[in-house]
């Protein structure tokens, strides 16, 4: 009867950290969009949310004017299924990372070739593709959780992330 319960208590330990590992409790879980700019083409975005947990986030746990993984654990990714324009840039078809330069009035888009890495530190300059500028905008009230989303517009749609009390946003349009 022992070695029974020893068994039982050892496949439930085994099976909470596999969970664990799988990303079941991880503090960041994982979060995704999509945009469809029609004619068969998307835009689709995966990443990880991290929680504000009552820190001060940009400025302090998020400096402005460095290169930021625009989210938690691995790097996020972009992926178009079709040649976009993303703050008029050209991105063509393709798997790209995408990481930020938050500022207080103005943020920066990076689109980067590299991909698979965890996020930071950042040493993937001779693999950025573009650069685009961000419009930043106050939100009324404190997001919690750190969202990446799509608003559909008339040519394509605006990608949006808002965490804290801040929105930054790009326009993307398929070419």
């Amino acid at each position: 009867m022992r070695k029974r319960i020893a068994a039982v208590l050892l496949t439930a330990a085994l099976s909470a950290t596999a969970f664990a590992q799988m990303g079941g409790s991880r503090p960041s879980p994982s979060a995704s969009a999509s945009c469809d700019l029609g004619g068969g083409k998307t835009v689709k975005i995966d990443y990880s949310s991290p929680r504000m947990k009552g820190r001060k986030i940009y400025g302090e746990l998020v400096p402005f004017g460095e290169v930021w993984r625009t989210g938690a654990n691995e790097a996020t990714t972009f992926v178009p299924s079709a040649d976009i324009n993303v703050g008029g840039k050209a991105v063509p078809a393709g798997k790209y990372t995408i990481f930020t330069v938050p500022s207080a009035d103005k943020w920066t888009l990076i689109v980067n070739k590299k991909t698979g890495e965890w996020g930071i530190p950042y040493k993937y300059e001779s693999d950025e593709l573009v650069r685009a500028d961000m419009k930043v905008s106050a939100l009324p009230s404190p997001v919690e959780n750190f969202t990446i989303a799509f608003d559909k517009n008339g040519s394509g749609c605006t990608m949006r992330i808002d965490w804290e009390k801040t929105r930054a946003s790009v326009d993307i349009s398929a070419k």
